[in-house]
């Protein structure tokens, strides 16, 4: 008999560590020991003050769930403006710079991972986020306007998916670098 499969609807935060290959080709046990101190020391913090669960953790990303949108939204803020402080030493082409993309969607959710467009979305946004940016859905944005008052850049892209991917109205850029 198929087991019953468990969907919800989640706020999904996908984040990697822009120019990671390169970073690692420059010094792989140094960056991988300051991205694990980000990590430890940032992100995981965050995450848990925010009421968000680290799904999974790829090597130089990470995959967060979170049960509101605006939780999500303020992390990843909080997130970016915590890397822009850290490693001040550090020169800019060696610094560890995040890229987040954040949906809100219907996910398959399994003990330890999720699954579905809702994921996928997260994912293609976090490419299209610039190193230090958050890229966000038109649904994040819908969900959070009037409720958080970050500045937004409209950049368009809901044309590079198609109109059948699920990713129409992927329209928003979150810039926290603006924000005072």
């Amino acid at each position: 008999m198929k087991q019953p499969v468990e969907r919800r609807l989640a706020a999904v935060l996908a984040a990697d560590v822009a120019g990671y290959s390169r970073l690692m080709g420059a010094d792989e046990e140094g960056t991988h020991e300051r991205l694990r101190a980000h990590l430890r020391e940032l992100v995981d913090p965050k995450t848990t003050e925010h009421h968000g669960r680290i799904v999974k953790n790829t090597g130089d990303g990470i995959l967060v769930e979170f049960p509101s949108v605006i939780d999500a939204v303020r992390c990843a803020v909080e997130l970016q403006r915590g890397m822009g402080d850290r490693e001040p030493e550090v020169p800019d082409e060696q610094r560890i710079r995040f890229r987040i993309g954040i949906n809100l969607g219907d996910v398959i959710a399994e003990e330890h991972d999720i699954f579905g467009d809702g994921v996928n979305i997260a994912a293609r946004l976090e490419a299209l986020a610039e190193p230090g940016g958050i890229c966000i859905s038109r649904v994040v944005r819908d969900q959070i306007r009037d409720k958080l008052s970050y500045p937004f850049e409209d950049r368009g892209g809901a044309e590079r998916f198609g109109a059948n991917s699920g990713a129409k109205g992927m329209t928003r850029r979150l810039t926290p670098r603006l924000i005072t």
